[in-house]
């Protein structure tokens, strides 16, 4: 056979085939071409606006205290929930105008959760929160809520109160003092709840208040610490936010505890113990809220011990063991619910009666302190006689 032969031969076979094929492909049923595939579930997250959550901060991050375990919840969250969420914060925002203007620029930039954590926000927070109805407002230690905000507390009189064991104990002169911010109930109950502490173990304590009209004011709280000692304060106790009582404490050889965060670095010697607040399982809980569209507004939260928002750490080798037995007593207590701080016989400085015994206050009297308890020196500055 010619090679032109051959090659006659292949191409009709060839093209056979081809014909065999196509009339075969014309006898398939047609289908539809596939759908596409589903975009993969971390696409769609990936591309979905993280929730914008706003801090607003009364003093330095660095104050070691207040402001530093809010930072420190605001850091736990954003670890929790990656990218799901992003939080920023603006620190030293003065309780005034000031305010008003750094959550109004967080809302601006999208943030819709912001928390303000200082007591003086609060008429700027209820000022914004019917503008910004899209918002969810969080107000730390106030007491006005609305549609779109709530209130929410650490139980700082927990602390103050398992402070106050330690304090009756470790005084020698019988005589403790505190450094106090500023004349608000909260503030008020605190050095109220560490003298009850204290007369709890020592019923002869005795207790001297000063103020500095300041949250956050190192040399004056440095000041006020050093007029407690020379008036015979060997413990001291603080509800201001730096840790200068601490040192104080430490230059002239005297025994104070830390406030909010943990404070034992900065004083050695001196440091007794810190009460302080875990802000992270409430912040926990509102970011998660947030997330799942369920914001509860209009409502007040009040987390301590029970919650885990709040203890007594960092208890000094220094204090006796059977001290440290009776702050775990009352910590289980206040954890169960069996033990009440508040509870009567109960009287003021001047000697009036304010709860009988045995009657343990209610929320409205415990939100509401005006006054020192017996074995206090002076009055509330604004209370009256």
């Amino acid at each position: 056979m010619s090679q032109l032969h051959k090659r006659t031969v292949l191409k009709m076979v060839a093209l056979s085939a081809i014909t065999i094929a196509t009339l075969a492909a014309c006898g398939k049923k047609e289908e539809a071409a596939p759908a596409p595939a589903a975009a993969p579930a971390a696409d769609a997250a990936a591309k979905s606006e993280p929730l914008k959550v706003g801090f607003v901060y009364v003093s330095p991050i660095g104050d070691g205290g207040w402001t530093f375990q809010h930072e420190l919840g605001r850091k736990a969250v954003q670890e929790k929930f990656g990218d799901k969420i992003a939080t920023s914060f603006v620190e030293s925002v003065a309780e005034g105008p000031d305010s008003e203007r750094v959550m109004r620029d967080m809302a601006a930039q999208g943030s819709k959760l912001i928390f303000a954590t200082s007591f003086g926000y609060q008429e700027y927070v209820q000022k914004l929160a019917p503008e910004l109805a899209e918002v969810n407002f969080q107000h730390a230690t106030g007491y006005k809520q609305s549609a779109n905000s709530s209130t929410y507390d650490a139980k700082t009189f927990e602390g103050a109160y398992m402070a106050g064991i330690v304090a009756g104990a470790m005084s020698k002169t019988k005589t403790i003092g505190v450094v106090a911010s500023v004349p608000i109930p909260e503030v008020v109950r605190n050095i109220n709840s560490f003298v009850l502490g204290a007369q709890s173990v020592d019923p002869t304590i005795k207790a001297k208040v000063v103020w500095v009209n300041s949250w956050f004011s190192p040399p004056q709280e440095a000041e006020a610490a050093t007029s407690l000692i020379n008036g015979g304060v060997d413990v001291m106790y603080q509800n201001t936010n730096s840790p200068a009582v601490l040192k104080t404490a430490e230059e002239r050889g005297v025994y104070a505890f830390g406030k909010d965060g943990d404070m034992s670095a900065y004083a050695p010697k001196a440091h007794l113990g810190s009460a302080v607040i875990d802000w992270a399982p409430y912040y926990t809980k509102v970011v998660q809220d947030a997330l799942d569209g369920k914001v509860e507004n209009g409502q007040n939260f009040w987390w301590g011990v029970k919650e885990g928002a709040m203890d007594l750490v960092k208890i000094s080798d220094d204090v006796p063991q059977e001290i440290k037995d009776k702050v775990a007593e009352v910590r289980k207590g206040l954890k169960d619910g069996t033990f009440q701080i508040w509870k009567g016989p109960l009287k003021d400085n001047t000697g009036k009666e304010l709860l009988a015994d045995g009657q343990v206050a209610d929320m409205p009297f415990i939100t509401s302190i005006k006054f020192y308890v017996n074995g206090v020196e002076g009055n509330v500055p604004g209370a009256g006689k």
